[in-house]
């Protein structure tokens, strides 16, 4: 599965709608939509976001990993 179905998938997880994601991002909607459709890359400072967001390691947004481990703490 490739990163943007992920964070499609995660997003609909946590029964958020693009809107309410794209305005944590600060970025609009259609830009949104975009990065989950593949048409646009999401850059690495928002997939840091989401990851932090959603408590998720950045393994398994990029699916390296198919185990759902909390995002790291410092």
């Amino acid at each position: 599965m490739h990163y943007y179905e992920k964070i499609r998938e995660i997003r609909e997880d946590n029964h958020l709608t693009q809107a309410q994601v794209a305005e944590m991002l600060h970025i609009g909607q259609r830009t949104y939509s975009d990065y989950e459709s593949g048409k646009t890359r999401i850059p690495l400072e928002s997939i840091i976001r989401l990851a932090r967001y959603y408590n998720v390691d950045l393994n398994y947004i990029a699916g390296v990993s198919a185990v759902r481990r909390p995002f790291p703490t410092v």
